[in-house]
């Protein structure tokens, strides 16, 4: 392998690594490239980027929200429904969190090529991410969907009332899901490009209208409106889906537009370059494999390790999961934000001012985070009862409450290690570094997840579901403490996947009229 191909191969551990010569800038290069603002930058990134994330978590909330106010006379209890639907969005997210793991990195190389002023390269990387996503949308997508029935017969369990129709719906709701995956790819690709190129405010208009068209959607497909029939869980996913497709437009319409083409040669670089597309993959593929090994295990965890103690326990277990993703999506906002900044300052060769950027959001996700866990412990029991419809009988909310409690505490005790393995996560990722985070992730998610979630529910049957959420609070917990580790050794800042020479792309196979 020659030099040149070392500096944009994705196996950013230690078999990229150069010599610690990057670590502090020479003085000709700080002088080149000043630090951009500090604190100020890294908010003006981050909250809209924050906004963003909240804005899919609420989408997130009151789809669950909605579903738990259908009507028990359609063949249901609002338990069947939530569960029902929580199965299905995690069962469809295994196989979109691979895919969505690839495009990711567009992120990296659209902000690094940023900073090495370089824009226009992140117009390839964005096209072949819709590319690598679309290739994965036939070979892994639209299987899974087609296999999905089988999948959910053999997940859930007998222990669940009415295991048959938990099932039926759950397809249902993934197949859909999936079939519509390559919608929710392109707007995650072209969302990391915009993010990459520091304009996150395009990623949040999209992200309210299409929040706002899933709302009404689901409000006319869910209850039946305005002459069309109530569809119960399946509209739930219609919705989505279609909040979803709306959510796409601006972006896609901002980056073919003529303005936008005139400085980053955005329509020109539409057909796929093996080039770029082999620097997606290299980089991309231990982020493909880390989100989808850790939506297995949580699927898992959820679905077979929960669901073997009742649809009481998988209703709480998904009320929780909707809080949790309320602290853990602003997290991911930060965390992405620090992936553009960290990028952005790596291609100009500022791995200080990078250091400095992942810890200013660190620090803020690690606040938010701590907050959010406080308020899990204190009102836990009011939170669980704003998913409780009103007609519920005392004693099932009292069980629900019950049930609940603990496992809010349980999910407090890791909110803070969340935080840390989000941010510094994203820091490596924006350096490049995705290997050895990968790696990582799947040993302990299988380690504490799956193993010592599985031991506490056959060794500890008494404690019910909250044996499993033990094992999570561990792997969360374990998690953070190495991804910490691992940012501090440093070897992170000595990754290169971008020069810093005048661009020529068609030494990737383009010309002002595409691909050569």
């Amino acid at each position: 392998m020659n030099d040149r191909q070392s500096n944009v191969t994705g196996d950013a551990g230690d078999a990229v690594m150069r010599p610690d010569d990057r670590a502090a800038p020479d003085a000709r290069v700080a002088e080149a490239h000043p630090d951009p603002g500090g604190l100020a930058e890294m908010v003006k990134i981050a909250a809209p980027t924050v906004a963003t994330m909240t804005s899919f978590t609420v989408m997130q909330f009151v789809d669950k929200l909605m579903v738990s106010r259908i009507d028990a006379g359609v063949g249901g209890d609002p338990a069947l429904f939530l569960t029902a639907q929580g199965n299905g969005g995690i069962a469809s997210f295994v196989p979109i969190s691979i895919i969505m793991g690839l495009v990711t990195v567009i992120n990296t190389f659209v902000s690094q090529s940023l900073g090495a002023k370089r824009p226009e390269r992140g117009s390839a990387y964005a096209w072949n991410g819709l590319w690598l996503g679309t290739l994965g949308w036939l070979v892994l997508l639209l299987p899974a969907a087609a296999l999905m029935p089988l999948v959910m017969r053999g997940l859930v369990g007998a222990e669940v009332e009415n295991p048959e129709r938990v099932a039926t719906l759950s397809a249902q709701y993934a197949q859909i899901l999936l079939v519509g995956g390559v919608i929710t790819i392109a707007t995650k690709a072209l969302s990391n490009y915009f993010f990459g190129m520091h304009k996150p405010m395009v990623v949040l208009a999209a992200a309210l209208l299409g929040n706002a068209v899933n709302i009404g959607a689901n409000y006319v497909l869910i209850f039946g409106h305005f002459g069309v029939p109530a569809m119960g869980v399946t509209g739930a996913a219609l919705g989505t889906l279609i909040g979803t497709a709306f959510e796409l437009i601006i972006p896609f319409a901002i980056f073919l537009s003529p303005s936008w083409n005139r400085r980053y040669a955005t329509r020109s670089q539409w057909r796929p370059s093996t080039k770029f597309l082999r620097d997606l993959f290299r980089v991309g593929w231990p982020g493909g494999a880390m989100f989808g090994n850790e939506l297995i295990c949580f699927a898992i965890f959820l679905i077979v390790l929960i669901g073997r103690f009742g649809e009481d326990h998988s209703m709480v277990g998904f009320i929780t999961l909707q809080y949790m993703h309320l602290s853990f999506m602003p997290a991911v906002g930060i965390s992405v934000a620090i992936t553009a900044t960290v990028g952005k300052c790596m291609g100009m060769g500022r791995p200080d001012l990078a250091a400095r950027r992942a810890w200013m959001g660190t620090a803020l996700a690690c606040a938010y985070m701590g907050v959010c866990a406080v308020a899990f412990v204190v009102f836990r029991g009011d939170l669980i009862e704003v998913f409780v419809p009103d007609e519920t009988p005392p004693e099932k909310v009292a069980l629900w409450v019950e049930l609940g409690g603990p496992i809010m505490i349980a999910a407090a005790a890791f909110q803070v290690f969340d935080a840390l393995a989000v941010s510094l996560s994203g820091g490596l990722r924006g350096a490049g570094d995705t290997v050895w985070p990968g790696v990582a992730t799947i040993v302990l998610s299988w380690t504490c997840i799956v193993g010592l979630g599985w031991g506490m529910a056959v060794v500890f049957p008494e404690m019910g579901s909250l044996g499993p959420w033990i094992g999570c609070a561990v792997y969360i917990s374990v998690l953070g403490l190495a991804l910490l580790w691992r940012f501090l050794q440093g070897k992170w800042k000595s990754i290169r996947l971008v020069d810093h020479e005048e661009p020529d792309l068609t030494a990737a196979g383009y010309t002002s009229d595409g691909l050569v």
